[in-house]
């Protein structure tokens, strides 16, 4: 399955576009390599997906047929990297 549509598919980002977009912005890693977003995803793959805001790695367990909405995945670890703009009220 193409790493674009398992992304979409497992819940790790809401929409396709957004997932190719982060493929070729280069915030989503396999195997510690920055992938495309036609690369084929296998099991035992761990994907890092990395934002301005956390970063989360998981390793793919299974590879969903259809549009299968349980969890093919299992977090790995999962950080808050950089912070949010605080909105002060005047």
């Amino acid at each position: 399955m193409r790493l674009d549509k398992f992304l979409k598919i497992s819940g790790l980002i809401k929409r396709r576009t957004l997932s190719q977009e982060a493929c070729r912005c280069g915030r989503i890693v396999v195997n510690g390599r920055v992938a495309k977003p036609a690369q084929a995803v296998r099991v035992g793959d761990v994907i890092t997906l990395v934002s301005p805001v956390w970063t989360k790695r998981v390793e793919v367990l299974a590879v969903p047929e259809g549009t299968s909405r349980k969890e093919p995945f299992r977090i790995i670890d999962e950080e808050r990297t950089g912070f949010r703009a605080v909105r002060h009220k005047e």
